[in-house]
């Protein structure tokens, strides 16, 4: 049996993005986020429901700052202890595993969607999509960007300004563009 456009994505293959299905998918994304997004700091127990129907997964306490977007929110699954600080973006074209206890600062983009980088496939409008998985006690500074297929691992602090774009193990400090280990922790 062939796979669905949807199967491709989160597998890692080129897919179609304006699959009927994966378009339906954004729309009910961008339903539940203008919603959200249109509440208010006295809305809290609206903004865990909007946030529980969106994303695959959502621990205890998590706390997301509007304006947020995302492109599915059905592939992000969030730990216990959740902040995202103004304006974050998550590129759920893949599937993004949130640890808990994990702190993003203002305007922190994850990208789990890339394009191809031979023309000629580019131009066909396939596109590609790998994992990302964010382990516990991680702090990730304003306007990081985390890049497709990366793993930041446990007790991790991410600066500010950084392009991740390989792996960063545990119990780091790393920043950079791209993104190295500046000191380990002890």
């Amino acid at each position: 049996m062939e796979k669905t456009e949807k199967q491709k994505m989160l597998s890692g293959e080129l897919y179609f993005a304006e699959d009927a299905e994966l378009v339906s998918d954004n729309k009910r994304a961008c339903r539940l986020l203008r919603m959200y997004n249109a509440t208010t700091e006295e809305q809290p127990e609206e903004r865990r429901l909007i946030i529980q129907e969106l994303f695959g997964r959502v621990g205890k306490k998590v706390s997301i700052v509007p304006p947020f977007h995302c492109d599915y929110g059905s592939n992000i699954y969030a730990g216990d202890r959740l902040y995202m600080n103004y304006g974050c973006v998550i590129l759920d074209c893949n599937t993004v595993h949130i640890g808990d206890n994990v702190l993003c600062a203002p305007h922190v983009q994850i990208y789990t969607a890339y394009h191809p980088t031979e023309p000629e496939i580019r131009l066909t409008g396939k596109e590609l999509a790998a994992p990302v998985k964010i382990g516990n006690n991680v702090w990730i500074g304003g306007s990081a960007i985390i890049c497709p297929g990366v793993t930041i691992g446990d007790n991790t602090t991410i600066g500010a300004g950084s392009v991740v774009v390989k792996d960063i193990p545990n119990n780091v400090v790393a920043a950079g563009n791209p993104c190295r280990i500046i000191r380990h922790l002890s």
